[in-house]
């Protein structure tokens, strides 16, 4: 692998402009934390006086430094692979409740606007919308295979209201629940 060729002060702009082009290229070590960080990461940018940059991941780690939690420069995929799968996991084991994106920002540890930017660069989708299709999956099992009522399975599913509901039914199935109902029972 080539090594770029750019002076502290070059690197020292990438840090503060947070540009995710140069991830990768080199690393940020901050002297007074002993934690390393991506050029993109958004933390709160250090003193220059206490920074030091590295070219290469196992120099940046032998020098004594620890990767950041934030920016996971140590992660080759995308640093946000673990707060989605955490995202996910809460909404699948949550889908029932009435939650709004405070409740979720606040149990990954972030503030709803960042949660929902990140969530959104990463799944191309809002966790509102991850969250209606979760409920509408839901939704079509109960369809199939139980006895319940549109109205009951709304509610069941964490639905607040029937138009809501059948809105969002028919935006990702082309159809309301009761022509899918009658579709999946005879096939």
């Amino acid at each position: 692998m080539s090594k770029i060729n750019l002076s502290f002060e070059e690197m020292w702009e990438k840090i503060i402009a947070c540009d995710r082009k140069y991830d990768g290229l080199f690393f940020t070590a901050v002297k007074t934390t002993k934690i390393y960080c991506r050029p993109s990461c958004r933390s709160r940018k250090p003193k220059k006086i206490n920074v030091e940059f590295y070219l290469d991941i196992k120099e940046v780690e032998k020098a004594g430094f620890r990767p950041c939690k934030r920016c996971q420069p140590e992660v080759e995929h995308s640093p946000y692979t673990g707060l989605v799968k955490d995202v996910i996991t809460f909404l699948v084991n949550h889908y029932k409740q009435n939650l709004v994106l405070k409740d979720i920002a606040d149990f990954v540890g972030l503030s709803p606007y960042y949660l929902e930017r990140i969530f959104k660069q990463e799944t191309m989708e809002t966790p509102r919308t991850y969250l209606e299709k979760i409920r509408i999956d839901r939704s079509l099992h109960l369809l199939k295979f139980t006895d319940l009522t549109n109205l009951e399975i709304c509610y069941e599913v964490g639905f607040q209201s029937p138009s809501n509901f059948y809105k969002a039914f028919r935006n990702l199935k082309n159809c309301s629940p009761s022509e899918y109902r009658k579709n999946s029972k005879g096939h």
